[in-house]
Parts: structure tokens; sequence; C-alpha cells
């Protein structure tokens, strides 16, 4: 598997960046996590928005969802221009029926609802959500495919069964919004020395710390991080790529 960061901020994109938006890819399969404000510009230096083959969504706040339009729009023009008939596929929690029912737009996109009570095959990954501490329903996923893991907070603030979905994960993508000095359970984000935390207790190999807060010194968040885990521990950056 390979990821490749699209975009890590936390909230809002800063200056020609984005938000939440993460490219993954096995064999031929290419699958996008979340789709936050400036992804899909970010994307295009990738790969173009028509030839993804599914995205998959953790929750419907702005700074994870705010493309979705665009890239649907994307999809439309390039059928037309193309003659061709994509139609993307577009995974959500059903929580919101009014966002989930956003997914599915003409014969464009559709949405399709993932549950955290079973797996979710979606082409040649294995998908399994956990439900996160956020002020709206959000989901964790776990994503496996040929022996290798990766595992997705999405946001949330801190809690323990985090580190049990994370179990052995080669690479654990952790939202860290918040300083070591910072309460991040109000607003459900974690800070550096809890994702470390998680890290540590779930064994992961690299901890990808993402969900950038717009402040202060990232290297601080890794190195509060390094209290508790002390495997390699990256702070995410636009178009940072890791290779499985």
């Amino acid at each position: 598997m390979k990821i490749t960061v699209i975009g890590c901020w936390g909230g809002y994109p800063a200056k020609n960046e984005a938000s939440s938006g993460y490219l993954l890819e096995y064999e031929d399969y290419r699958i996008l996590l979340d789709c936050g404000s400036g992804v899909l510009s970010q994307l295009q230096n990738h790969m173009k928005p028509e030839e993804l083959d599914a995205v998959v969504l953790t929750h419907y706040h702005p700074d994870h969802v705010a493309d979705i339009g665009v890239l649907q729009h994307a999809v439309l023009i390039q059928n037309i221009l193309n003659g061709s008939k994509k139609n993307i596929p577009i995974y959500g929690h059903t929580l919101d029926v009014a966002e989930f029912e956003k997914l599915t737009y003409k014969d464009i996109t559709h949405g399709l609802a993932y549950t955290e009570d079973e797996p979710l095959q979606i082409g040649p990954l294995t998908f399994t959500f956990l439900r996160t501490k956020h002020p709206v329903p959000c989901f964790a996923m776990r994503i496996e495919a040929g022996g290798q893991v990766i595992v997705y907070t999405g946001d949330s603030a801190y809690m323990e069964e985090l580190a049990d979905f994370a179990s052995n994960a080669n690479v654990l993508l952790c939202e860290s919004n918040f300083y070591g000095d910072m309460d991040g359970s109000g607003p459900g984000h974690m800070t550096g020395r809890e994702a470390g935390k998680i890290a540590e207790k779930a064994d992961v190999q690299l901890l990808l710390l993402t969900h950038l807060p717009h402040y202060g010194d990232h290297t601080q968040l890794k190195s509060e991080a390094g209290e508790s885990f002390k495997g390699e521990i990256a702070v995410a950056r636009n178009a940072m790529e890791f290779q499985l």
C-alpha cells in the first residue's frame, strides 16, 4: 500500500494547501480518505479526479467533506468531455441522513453506507470502522490488504479503544490538533502527547501526526508524542508519501 498526504490541516487549509485528504493506493486501486477544502486542487498534482475508484469519509464537517461537491462536478465535466460514464462510490455513515444523501449526485457519484458492525470490502481492501469521540458522529477506519494495515483516526478526543483498534498497524495516521498543555476533549481532538500514548499501546511501526493546528511549532507535537512512543514519528506535510 501507498499513502499520500493530500491535505493535513485542521479546520481550514493553510495557504496553497488543503485540509483533510489522503490518497491510498493498492495495486491499481485508488481511494481518497476524506475530501476537505482544497483537496481537489492538490489531488490533481498526483492524478485526475475522475480516476478515483472510491472515496471514504470519516464524518461531515467541512474540513473533511468541503470538496465533495467540486469533485462531483469535476467528474461530471470530464464525463461530458470524454463521453464517459464514470460513477464513483462515496462511502459515509447514515447517522446524518441529510449529509449522507448529498453523496449521491445524478449518475456521477453514489453514496454507500458503512457501519461499525461489520467489515466492508472496497475493491481489494478491507475496511473496519470505530466510532470516535467528536461533537458529530465520526468514525476511525482500519484498512487492511496484503498483510499491511493503515489506521486513520479521523477526528477524535483521546479514547483507549483507539489503541486496540490500531493494534500492530504499519501506519497510524493520527489527528493531533492540540499541544500537550491543552485540553482537546471538548472540541473532540487530541494532543501530540495523546497520539503518542495510542501509538505506544498499539505498537505501531509509524505514527504520522496530522490534522495540524495553525499555530505553534509542529516539532513540539512530535517531541510530545515521543515522550511515550519510541518508534518512528513524522509530522504530515503536503505531498508526503509512504510506501509500505
